[in-house]
């Protein structure tokens, strides 16, 4: 890890391209780039899944290590993007996966630890240059969403409709006022099988519930 070559964003990242491609928003409509920042995401890739969570609690100066130099990566790579378009972007969308269909990964205590500064660091940057996080996380995140919401993030991606946990009413009894949210639609059973009656009165129900403070979407994809 010491000799490994680390990557430098400004080798790829055209500041002149992202200029193009923001200029051809829509006039009027909010604008939201995708940084992704997966950095957990990438750390569990550079050791394997299975390696890298034991070594969070058997090693954990490696991963900090390793994770330290992909944040770093990111942090340069969101500067150059949010310097090239300076007051044309509303939002960034940044993320990592770390819930499953019952609930988180690892434990809140190592989220806290592995995921959640990170992602305060691309926060601030965000927050500096006047433009709003949407923080992406597949699955059951219930129980990290108040490490997300303390860390500064804007709005959650996606309400994983039929994840524990994550039901629209119980959301909303928990964090409202506090955060936004953004989906809600099931993609796993009700768009794929529902009839567009049954996909109305979901939108319905959302709305209900969420008079404000959530994006109304499919809970993947858009």
């Amino acid at each position: 890890a010491v000799n490994f070559p680390w990557p430098d964003p400004e080798k790829y990242i055209d500041p002149e391209l992202c200029k193009k491609l923001v200029a051809e928003a829509p006039e009027g409509k909010t604008v939201m780039g995708m940084l992704w920042a997966c950095h957990f995401q990438d750390t569990c890739a550079a050791f394997g899944m299975q390696t890298a969570l034991m070594n969070m609690v058997a090693d954990p100066e490696m991963v900090h290590y390793v994770d330290d130099h992909i944040v770093a990566f990111y942090e340069k790579a969101l500067k150059i993007f949010l310097e090239a378009t300076k007051g044309k972007v509303h939002a960034i969308l940044i993320g990592d996966d770390v819930g499953s269909q019952r609930g988180l990964m690892i434990s809140p205590k190592l989220v806290s630890e592995f995921v959640i500064p990170g992602a305060k660091k691309l926060i601030d940057i965000a927050h500096s240059y006047g433009v709003k996080i949407v923080y992406h996380s597949c699955g059951s995140i219930v129980d990290a969403i108040p490490l997300l919401i303390e860390a500064g993030v804007d709005a959650i991606h996606p309400i994983q409709a039929k994840a524990a946990g994550m039901q629209p009413d119980n959301l909303k009894e928990k964090f409202y006022g506090k955060v936004a949210f953004c989906g809600g639609v099931d993609t796993q059973d009700l768009l794929p099988f529902g009839k567009p009656e049954e996909v109305a009165a979901k939108v319905k129900e959302l709305r209900t519930i969420f008079p404000t403070g959530l994006i109304i979407s499919p809970s993947h994809e858009a």
